[in-house]
């Protein structure tokens, strides 16, 4: 029987985090550090700079980091991306799908590109990049996916049409993904926190508007919007054995705004 510090205990594994330059990725990436795991963190060519500081901000921990650079829309660089992945620590046994675009448009001005580039990034890249690294989870005998929802996955916001569908989607994802990869002794779960509203680059727009961030933190049970540090807790239960038996769920961080 593992003793409590045990079950949060990830030193010895390694975590991949996408949309790890910022926001609630970067967040959870530290947070894993700090639980003690080796961490990469993953974004776009353009957040090199952020990136660095990322890494920087967990060598100071004295734990291991690194990061890749890399469009995640982008399937073969994806693929290549994940190969790389191992040259670091090894194998990631962590994975979390914490890349994300909502580019807020009214319905009558979303485009297919547009719809694409937010169902690809959203959607389709969970499932790639996981299946690239579940492998590496299957041999070790244990492995831990965490997807990013939304209270999108369970409602309707203005100007949000792709972006609500394929956080939709990721809750039904996280089901799937779970049934192909839980099974048999694998050791390997799959589950999804969904954030309630952060300031982060997503939400940056409305916290722009006091009188929409407030009337926002009243819609929570709590009376408040969320804070980065309260991403830590649930983000290490889901990344570590303590989470072992659960598989399949959407844990919503939302200071109870799903409730009312």
């Amino acid at each position: 029987m593992k003793r409590i510090d045990q079950l949060f205990d990830i030193s010895g594994h390694v975590a991949l985090v996408t949309g790890g330059s910022s926001g609630i990725g970067r967040a959870i990436a530290f947070c894993l550090a700090e639980a003690g795991a080796a961490v990469i963190h993953v974004a776009l060519p353009s957040e090199e700079t952020a990136l660095k500081e990322a890494v920087a901000d967990v060598d100071r921990l004295k734990r291991k980091s690194a990061y890749l650079t890399c469009d995640v829309s982008d399937m073969d660089a994806l693929a290549k991306m994940a190969e790389k992945s191992s040259s670091f620590f090894g194998p990631p046994d962590i994975l979390v799908n914490a890349a994300g675009i909502n580019l807020r448009q009214p319905c009558d001005e979303i485009s297919s590109d547009t719809w694409d580039r937010q169902l690809d990034i959203n959607l389709k890249t969970p499932f790639f990049l996981a299946r690239h690294l579940v492998p590496g989870m299957q041999k070790n005998g244990w492995g831990k996916i965490i997807n990013i929802a939304s209270l999108q996955s369970e409602r309707a916001f203005p100007n949000s049409v792709p972006y609500g569908a394929s956080k939709g989607g990721v809750m039904q994802l996280t089901r799937a993904m779970a049934e192909a990869w839980s099974k048999d002794g694998s050791g390997i779960t799959c589950n999804a926190i969904g954030p309630g509203f952060f300031k982060t680059g997503l939400t940056s727009v409305l916290y722009d508007q006091k009188e929409v961030i407030d009337a926002l933190a009243r819609q929570t049970i709590i009376g408040r919007n969320g804070e980065l540090d309260d991403v830590k807790g649930v983000s290490i239960f889901l990344a570590s054995p303590a989470s072992d038996y659960i598989t399949g769920q959407t844990i919503y961080l939302d200071g109870g705004w799903t409730a009312k």
